[in-house]
């Protein structure tokens, strides 16, 4: 939205930007610094050990549905070997979340049949990637939570390469799943970050 409607976006704040995410790259611009060949070498090693379900579900989405929408166990274990290996739990996943939550999030999947759908986002995103072009920038202000035990994130440079980054707060802890793991860390700087754009001419147009 903030690329494509920029007029219309007063901020954008997140908290997970993927790893495949690049800036334009190549002949006449700056080379890769350390910190940048560090976030490439970091985020391969864990495509490595921890990516096998985005290829799968990126390439042969439909094939993985049958056996998930068929198997509640299969889902659960998909599921949630994610939320143990993707939070800041120290391999006690329950401790984090709670078996009611790990269960409402698996039961959301099962009893709407919504799996599959939710698998083609992966081929649909890996058929038409977001790219930018060597001079585009996304003019609304850009905010960015960053917890310590998130998948790797493409470093600070990369990203104000294209979005005006106002914000960037390292988290005390916290992983992935950060509105389910911190929620009061991430509504506390999603706070901070739109609190100075309330008193805006064009915030109170759009309100």
């Amino acid at each position: 939205m903030a690329r494509l409607h920029s007029e219309s976006v007063l901020g954008v704040h997140v908290n997970y930007i993927p790893g495949s995410y690049r800036p334009p790259l190549g002949a006449g611009l700056p080379p890769v610094t350390v910190e940048e060949q560090a976030f490439l070498e970091k985020a391969a090693a864990w495509t490595a050990t921890e990516g096998a379900y985005a290829h799968l579900q990126g390439t042969k989405p439909q094939t993985l549905a049958y056996a998930l929408t068929d198997s509640p166990i299969g889902l659960a274990a998909w599921m949630i070997e994610k939320f143990r290996s993707w939070s800041d739990c120290d391999g006690d996943v329950e401790r984090t979340f709670g078996m009611d939550t790990l269960l409402t999030d698996v039961s959301l999947y099962w009893f709407s049949n919504a799996l599959t759908s939710s698998l083609r986002l992966y081929k649909e995103n890996r058929l038409f990637p977001l790219a930018f072009e060597t001079l585009e920038r996304v003019s609304p202000p850009f905010g960015v939570a960053l917890f310590p035990r998130e998948l790797p994130m493409p470093p600070r440079s990369w990203v104000a390469w294209v979005f005006d980054v106002q914000r960037w707060t390292s988290m005390p802890r916290g992983g992935h799943f950060a509105a389910l793991e911190e929620p009061s860390l991430l509504v506390e700087d999603i706070r901070a970050f739109f609190r100075p754009m309330r008193s805006r001419p064009e915030t109170r147009r759009r309100m």
